[in-house]
């Protein structure tokens, strides 16, 4: 029994490292973008999404101890609605990526 709870340790360790870098990759993708390609495509402020995803960050932290695991599933949501949802929303009005070429059901 000593093993198998020393595997799953490693691998919640593992999953919370993973759902950190994919917050640390919204929040860096938010800070990059410009501010004026938010308005564009018609999310809300960068500022906005900068706090999102911070807090996303900050939160993801914190639950790599492992002690507040619903905090880092929050985290993990809001990063996931920011690249989901915004980044190819704000990609799009830049130019980059094929969401410039993107119909209602996919690209054309």
């Amino acid at each position: 029994m000593f093993a198998l709870g020393n595997a799953q340790a490693y691998v919640m360790l593992a999953l919370t490292i993973a759902a950190l870098a994919v917050e640390v990759f919204a929040f860096v993708h938010a800070l990059r973008t410009r501010a004026d390609a938010f308005a564009a495509a018609g999310k809300r402020t960068k500022n906005f999404w900068l706090a999102v995803t911070g807090v996303a960050v900050l939160l993801g932290f914190v639950a790599l101890g492992g002690a507040v695991l619903f905090l880092g599933m929050i985290a993990v949501a809001a990063a996931g609605v920011y690249l989901a949802d915004v980044r190819p929303a704000v990609e799009s009005v830049q130019g980059k990526g094929s969401g410039s070429r993107q119909g209602p059901y996919g690209p054309w």
